[in-house]
């Protein structure tokens, strides 16, 4: 068999290649490479997804398998990946996953990680990962079983930080449309625009699992071109489906 993970992450057709078993399994083993890194304590991880239909099913198997080996888990629910990796140096954490597939179709998922510091991974500690998949372990008991709490403070923790680093004052007074891929951006991309003074027009802002990167978003800029042009916008911004990247329209409709 060859390497699991790819440039970026794991990934593959959800519960088919990419199974519930195999995740904890992710789980359990990132478990294992983090807390030889991390010494004494309980380790921590941030767990955060895209809304694709697989994702809780997935998520919970995450979690799992984090927890069986002792870690916390920082559960931020569904954001782009880019506040995963914010969020796991801002929580303190020694890890960060999202399960995404980016602009894949919502059959498929994925799973990529982050280190503390809200970085991708180095290659040989995947490696480490991958190669501890079918490790035996001893499952602590008691106290010492992972935790899993809710961060109800993830979204605007995170969107603060975008208003802090955004040009609020470049932004003040535009007409804005944002496609937003029925994705991870279906919520904070708009709510940031507007937050920095834009006037915005959301389109594919209604994800329910099935629709992500359907005919829309960065691979598909059709409907926003059209959306620009329309309500004579000033600028037209495409996120994919775990709005990692952008793509940008000018008033004309065309690509930056």
């Amino acid at each position: 068999m060859g390497r699991l993970f790819g440039t970026d992450g794991v990934r593959g057709s959800a519960n088919k290649d990419l199974t519930p078993e195999l995740v904890f399994s992710f789980g359990r083993s990132a478990s294992l490479v983090i807390a030889q890194q991390h010494g004494k304590g309980k380790a921590k991880a941030v767990v955060g997804r895209d809304p694709r239909a697989s994702g809780e099913m997935l998520e919970a198997a995450l979690i799992a398998g984090l927890a069986t080996v002792g870690v916390d888990v920082l559960k931020v629910g569904v954001l782009p990946t880019p506040a995963i990796a914010y969020l796991t140096k801002y929580y303190g954490a020694d890890l960060g996953v999202v399960l995404s597939a980016s602009h894949n179709v919502f059959s498929d998922n994925g799973v990529k990680f982050f280190s503390k510091d809200g970085k991708k991974l180095p290659d040989g500690v995947e490696d480490e990962i991958e190669k501890n998949l079918e490790t035996k372990v001893p499952h602590p008991t008691g106290s010492e079983v992972g935790r899993v709490k809710e961060m109800a403070d993830a979204y605007e923790a995170y969107l603060a930080h975008l208003l802090e680093t955004v040009d609020t004052g470049a932004l003040k007074g535009l007409k804005i449309a944002v496609d937003c891929a029925n994705g991870a951006a279906s919520e904070v991309a708009p709510d940031l625009y507007s937050r920095a003074g834009a006037q915005v027009i959301a389109i594919h802002n209604a994800p329910n699992g099935i629709n992500i990167n359907d005919n829309c978003g960065s691979t598909h800029l059709e409907s926003l071109i059209e959306t620009v042009k329309k309500n004579n916008c000033d600028l037209g911004i495409a996120h994919d489906g775990d709005a990692d990247r952008c793509l940008a329209i000018d008033n004309e409709g065309n690509v930056i």
